[in-house]
């Protein structure tokens, strides 16, 4: 073989080395950015859910002690969220519509996204164990089938709960892809070729979101169709 030919062969591997890497980049990139969203697609519903609770406890159907351990609970959630925009814009310039977008559906009162954590697609250890802790407390407010269906049997208590139920269903489906979209991101970093050439650069390794979500014994279990529909608009005010 010439020498011609060597060079040629090896501009051909040399090329084709590029393309993979490109192709692995792109791909990476594309995960990153996936874990991101479903990261602060959780972080919406989670807070959609202390917000259902909070209207719970404080909608004087619950007993006094009742009320005051679901407010406690809820204040906590709501408490441990912070602001990292910054470090998120920071780190990824291009998302700063989409974080601009999800302060948007904030304005409603629910407390501001903590999204310093959000490239490793973790809420954090404190974020984790409280919003865990939420879900205990429901689950002992609740927990008493009888006393949960005399909520039901209340116009006012079938709604807060309806909403409850939906609240708590979407935290389960969003927890539920942003693991997959992170588990997803693990198997392309644990390429030996994106570790050799150092592809995903300093980001952080996606984690798992792993906290309680389990379903209250008292709570109404919702369909995917009942979900949709109790968070749109009925017929009549379209």
């Amino acid at each position: 073989m010439t020498w011609s030919e060597i060079a040629v062969l090896v501009i051909v591997i040399v090329a084709i080395g590029l393309t993979i890497a490109v192709t692995s980049a792109r791909r990476l990139d594309r995960l990153h950015r996936k874990v991101v969203a479903s990261r602060l697609a959780l972080d919406s519903q989670l807070l959609r859910r202390a917000h259902a609770t909070g209207e719970l406890a404080a909608s004087g159907l619950l007993d006094p002690v009742s009320s005051v351990l679901l407010a406690d609970a809820t204040a906590s959630v709501i408490g441990v969220s912070g602001d990292g925009d910054h470090e998120l814009i920071t780190a990824m310039p291009d998302l700063s519509e989409l974080v601009a977008a999800h302060r948007d559906a904030q304005k409603d009162g629910l407390p501001r996204l903590a999204v310093n954590q959000a490239l490793s697609g973790s809420l954090g250890d404190g974020r984790e164990a409280r919003e865990s802790g939420l879900t205990a407390v429901v689950d002992e407010v609740l927990g008493d089938k009888e006393e949960s269906a005399a909520l039901y049997l209340d116009e006012d208590g079938a709604a807060l709960l309806g909403a409850l139920s939906s609240a708590w269903y979407r935290v389960q489906l969003a927890r539920r892809f942003h693991n997959e979209s992170v588990l997803q991101a693990q198997r392309v970093r644990s390429n030996p070729l994106v570790r050799f050439f150092r592809l995903a650069g300093f980001a952080a390794m996606p984690t798992t979101v792993e906290l309680d979500d389990g379903w209250p014994a008292g709570l109404r279990q919702v369909t995917s169709l009942s979900a949709r529909a109790a968070n749109s608009p009925s017929r009549s005010q379209q």
